[in-house]
């Protein structure tokens, strides 16, 4: 087993527990609709956690996957991936804890929680920015993957995030949401599209 695999074998399980409070939450919601009144903002905020747990995955890949066994490694990962799992366990209301007669709205949940969940995303973002910010300055390999255009992608990030969480006219938040939602889909959809041109991966033989 390698360093990375090693390292990744606890911070993939970490961060695939967050992905699986996502999904249970929906799960729970859906279960209980009949006293749940859905919105779409909820929704909408669980599918940029979703997205962006999947693109610390990838961002694990290219940072982490020539770092050497180390203890502070790991509690980074541990860290970077509780705060993840905080945000995730607050996206979708607890139904179950809220009494059997009680109506839940969904986009109440989004405006009393907003600010925490958006917090969370933006410090786990913060710690990887500060560990490849790091790298950047101590080793050229890193240094020519600090392109422009990451760095323009990271303002528009800390930005949208910043404002979904924090701005206090709601138009203003839910645009902020909807920026950050489509650049998280617009890189999605640029690395499906390099994927099809490379003309995929070959089939196993």
């Amino acid at each position: 087993m390698s360093a990375f695999e090693f390292f990744f074998s606890f911070y993939g399980l970490l961060l695939g527990l967050s992905v699986a409070e996502l999904v249970g939450g929906f799960a729970r919601v859906l279960h209980e609709r009949h006293r749940i009144r859905f919105g779409w903002l909820t929704p909408l905020l669980a599918v940029f956690v979703a997205m962006d747990v999947a693109t610390f995955w990838s961002q694990a890949w290219i940072i982490f996957r020539g770092a050497p066994f180390n203890l502070s490694l790991l509690f980074l990962g541990l860290v970077v991936a509780a705060t993840f799992y905080v945000a995730a366990s607050v996206t979708f209301p607890r139904v179950t804890a809220e009494g059997v007669s009680d109506r839940i709205d969904l986009d109440e949940h989004f405006w009393a929680h907003r600010r925490l969940v958006f917090t969370c995303v933006m410090a786990a973002n913060a710690i990887v920015a500060l560990v490849f910010t790091g790298l950047v300055a101590v080793n050229t390999g890193f240094a020519e993957l600090a392109t422009p255009r990451l760095w323009i992608g990271m303002a528009i990030f800390v930005v949208g995030t910043a404002t979904a969480a924090f701005a206090p006219w709601r138009r203003v938040a839910v645009t902020a949401l909807l920026v950050v939602l489509l650049y998280s889909a617009w890189n999605v959809a640029r690395s499906a599209a390099s994927l099809f041109a490379a003309g995929g991966w070959p089939p196993p033989g």
